[in-house]
């Protein structure tokens, strides 16, 4: 007699929920997805990203949920369809307009990761930046925005691996060095290069004709010609250069 057994579907557990009238206040969704980092779990309500985690460093759906859980105070249930707009989101890397539901944190790390968010795809900038965007009141510290980067709880979705040292060397407080590498390489962002202008002493790139400067990886300073390209090390020698800050890439401008 043929074996009539079958798996049950991966959001079978949520049928039940949803046949037995659990609301879904009660409970977020996650769904399983790849990125160039590797597998990521990603768990939602029926409104918001509510938390996400690679699975690089062997994470398995049993500890996420228990992850999940401890964070949040909310079961993560296996679902089988994501979130609206999440596809795109880590296709493009453009995910500042997916909603993400950072409520449960204390101000200074939700201001930390909502700087992060705003980070544009394909462009970096520097822990000093991040500080600047996330000030309410008293600017953090360097420290404080490592530990909110270290203790993101939506990986890839806010990308803390655009996120630099004031050196320009990679930060990646919250991945493996090699995972913030795969997520940049993804982006086309040439971190060799950023390096070479960074020794060179090139922090910010300016432009002579537009008396303009901006952070190397801004799509502005990217379309400055070679031969109309100045560096600067610091805000403070643009502007005595006679120089005014991008308004795209918003850099420091003391």
């Amino acid at each position: 007699m043929p074996d009539l057994a079958s798996a049950a579907p991966e959001d079978f557990a949520l049928r039940v929920l949803r046949r037995v009238g659990i609301s879904a206040d009660h409970y977020d969704s996650y769904v399983h997805l790849d990125t160039a980092a590797g597998g990521l779990f990603v768990a939602a309500s029926p409104q918001a990203v509510t938390g996400a985690c690679l699975d690089s460093a062997g994470l398995t759906a049993t500890a996420f949920e228990e992850l999940h859980r401890a964070r949040t105070g909310r079961s993560a249930i296996p679902g089988s369809k994501p979130l609206p707009g999440l596809i795109p989101a880590l296709r493009t890397g453009r995910a500042r307009r997916l909603a993400i539901d950072l409520s449960g944190l204390p101000d200074e790390q939700r201001a930390v990761l909502q700087a992060v968010r705003n980070i544009p795809a394909g462009q970096l900038r520097p822990l000093s930046w991040i500080a600047r965007e996330a000030d309410t009141g008293t600017p953090p510290s360097a420290s404080d925005v490592l530990h909110a980067l270290a203790a993101n709880p939506v990986a890839v979705l806010i990308p803390c691996h655009r996120v630099t040292h004031d050196n320009g060397a990679p930060c990646d407080a919250a991945y493996l060095p090699r995972t913030g590498e795969a997520l940049r390489r993804a982006e086309h962002i040439d971190m060799r290069r950023v390096t070479e202008l960074s020794r060179a002493g090139a922090v910010f790139l300016g432009s002579d004709t537009t008396y303009i400067y901006c952070h190397p990886t801004c799509a502005h300073a990217r379309r400055i010609t070679p031969g109309h390209r100045v560096h600067f090390r610091t805000a403070h020698d643009a502007r005595e250069a006679g120089y005014r800050a991008c308004k795209s890439c918003r850099p420091l401008t003391v």
